[in-house]
């Protein structure tokens, strides 16, 4: 059975006047794909921002994996094994694939006595590059190893993104619109990826997205947000089915 690895207790966040995150409380179960879904406007945002240390929240905790982050910056935040993704992917356009992900792994530094310890760092080069061919051939892209990330469709510069965010050994990946801009068939293709990363990895996914007709297909539980107030959670067919969600994407 899965134990919590993410959970806010009565969440709260405003900007002047509005109140974006109104006392939310929610749990994420570990190996899950967890979607948080909802109108325009409704706070979705700014709940992933309040979890991953961009914003902290006027009340409320959010504890990870039993520790409490809540008001951590962003850096330690990830550094305790929660990553990110955007909307839009920023890999290093002129460096190959294989070499965006090494640049974003957890590199232990340099020095003069490490530099003389050849064997440790010769060591630590090697998983490094074992781990990146392990998540290219989960992501499909192993075959594009040593292909420059400019070339790249926007569905695989998504896939990239996912990978390189993946190389810290994050147990947590909170992920902004996965999909959105990705024709269907690439759309369908970064889902596999991301369910063989829960299953094999044993990564848990929690994300914000709009493609329902998509993305409910792979959710094991969804979340839905509305005037910064959670109004509904459980499997998605259940979700869907909710008086209140069906109000508020219809307006009433």
């Amino acid at each position: 059975m899965s134990s919590e690895i993410l959970k806010t207790k009565n969440l709260v966040k405003s900007f002047g006047g509005l109140r974006a995150v109104d006392r939310v409380s929610m749990d994420v179960q570990e190996r899950t794909l967890t979607i948080l879904i909802g109108p325009n406007g409704s706070g979705k945002t700014t709940l992933i921002n309040l979890i991953t240390g961009v914003y902290k929240p006027d009340q409320g905790r959010i504890m990870f994996d039993g520790r409490d982050i809540t008001g951590l910056p962003p850096h330690e935040i990830f550094r305790l094994g929660v990553a990110r993704t955007f909307q839009i992917p920023q890999p290093f356009r002129k460096l190959t694939v294989l070499e965006n992900l090494l640049v974003c792994c957890n590199n232990p530094g340099e020095g003069f006595i490490s530099a003389l310890r050849r064997r440790a760092w010769t060591r630590f080069e090697e998983e490094a590059i074992e781990r990146a061919f392990k998540l290219l051939k989960l992501l499909n892209l192993d075959h594009l190893w040593d292909q420059e990330s400019w070339k790249l469709s926007g569905g695989q510069m998504k896939l990239l993104e996912i990978g390189r965010a993946l190389m810290s050994d994050a147990r947590l990946l909170v992920m902004d619109e996965p999909v959105a801009g990705v024709n269907p068939t690439l759309a369908h293709e970064i889902f596999r990826s991301l369910i063989r990363l829960r299953d094999e990895l044993g990564i848990t996914i929690f994300m914000v997205e709009h493609r329902l007709d998509i993305a409910l297909q792979y959710t094991d539980e969804a979340y839905v947000m509305a005037s910064g107030k959670i109004i509904s959670r459980g499997r998605p067919e259940e979700v869907v089915m909710d008086p209140q969600v069906i109000e508020a994407y219809l307006g009433g």
